[in-house]
């Protein structure tokens, strides 16, 4: 009875809708423009395609580097204020696009973008994590994390759509007032600040940089991202080469339903039955997906990985948040969220290298066969990782006997 009652605690409140939106606009900006600037730097500043992958890895760079630093951050200026600010400088520097029209320029803006980006999306989930009832933080966090599956899908289509008609300056204005609306939305977010400004040292140390309880299962994130990064900086390349250009918009479209239509199930999967019900599962789907993908030389065939991929990925980012968080002292999610995103954007950056030599070398077919191979070891490490994780939970509640 008791379990049926607990359940019931809602989670959509209004505080959670607006930090839903918000998150919804930042990573909508954040991927259109991902999409478009590479586009942008070779037809309008006339760079290379050299050049034009910089304006991804300088942004990603920033990112990484800001990081560590966001749970300090969070816990001297309280989540409020962190996000207000985050929100603001990445809504000014949006706008700062519309003048820009040297490379080098670009390149600095991109770096600060990232900063600013880095700390927002950090204490985003950090603010939803605290509004989300104990019982229902996978579900919860699974919804959360929707906003970011559905901007996947529309940043890219909307930026791809609108520039065959409109200017580039234009398309970087529309982005800027969408960002105003997220600006809005933050005032609307209601935080506790008692767990966060209280009592908080100005020194930095590496607890202020890092959550080591969460180092684990940030390390499963990391592979599973570096396989997913093969998705994310070579489908479309691979898709051109096997004669299937046509049709990597729709192997996106039915990434992102599978991700949408089974994240409330595999949520409430995860907070009912353990997050072991979700990840093995999970796993082994992406892997299956994965291996289809090599073998891909027809459309059914690449939208059939599309929605395995989308199936098995779509539930491990946010179980994957959850276990961080969980593994974190109370009044630290925001260094958990942190700690989560280093490695994880650390797994699409070494990734994107590594897995681009790997097809230079041995061809697309071969990346997708190794990165379906990395799931499979991550199989093995996340099976090590809730082992220990276990033995020391078991360890405690001995002592405390």
């Amino acid at each position: 009875m008791i379990v049926e009652h607990t359940t019931t605690q809602t989670i959509w409140t209004r505080p959670f809708f607006m930090a839903l939106l918000n998150n919804f606009f930042l990573f909508l900006v954040f991927y259109s423009l991902l999409t478009i600037l590479p586009l942008y730097v070779i037809d309008e500043l006339h760079g290379t395609e050299g050049q034009a992958g910089l304006a991804t890895t300088v942004f990603l760079l920033s990112a990484i580097l800001v990081r560590p630093f966001s749970g300090k951050i969070i816990e001297l200026l309280g989540k409020k204020k962190t996000l207000i600010t985050s929100v603001l400088m990445f809504g000014i520097s949006s706008f700062i696009y519309f003048w820009v029209n040297d490379f080098y320029v670009l390149m600095g803006l991109r770096f600060f973008h990232g900063i600013w980006f880095s700390i927002g999306s950090t204490v985003l989930v950090a603010i939803a994590a605290d509004m989300i009832p104990a019982n229902r933080k996978g579900e919860g966090l699974g919804y959360f994390a929707m906003s970011m599956n559905l901007a996947v899908v529309v940043g890219p289509f909307l930026s791809l759509a609108l520039i065959r008609w409109i200017p580039y300056t234009s398309l970087f204005m529309g982005l800027s007032w969408i960002i105003v609306i997220g600006f809005l939305c933050s005032f609307g977010i209601e935080v506790s600040e008692d767990e966060t400004k209280a009592g908080v040292s100005k020194r930095l140390t590496l607890k202020d940089l890092m959550e080591v309880k969460a180092v684990p299962i940030a390390l499963v994130g990391f592979l599973t991202s570096f396989a997913y990064s093969g998705i994310m900086s070579f489908i479309s390349v691979y898709a051109k080469s096997v004669g299937l250009f046509e049709s990597v918009s729709l192997f996106f479209v039915v990434f992102a339903a599978a991700m949408l239509l089974s994240r409330p199930y595999t949520g409430r999967l995860f907070d009912r039955s353990g997050p072991n019900s979700v990840i093995y599962p999970s796993l082994m789907i992406f892997a299956v997906g994965l291996l289809l993908l090599s073998a891909a030389h027809s459309v059914s065939t690449l939208l059939v990985a599309g929605s395995l991929i989308g199936l098995g990925y779509g539930a491990l980012l946010p179980s994957f948040q959850t276990m961080s968080i969980q593994a974190a002292p109370k009044g630290r999610t925001g260094h958990a969220t942190a700690t989560f995103f280093i490695f994880y954007d650390l797994g699409i950056a070494i990734g994107s290298f590594v897995l681009g030599v790997v097809s230079a070398h041995f061809g697309f077919s071969t990346l997708y066969i190794i990165c379906s191979g990395v799931i499979l070891l991550t199989v093995a490490v996340y099976k090590i990782v809730t082992k220990r994780r276990r033995m020391a939970v078991n360890q405690g509640e001995a002592l405390e006997l």
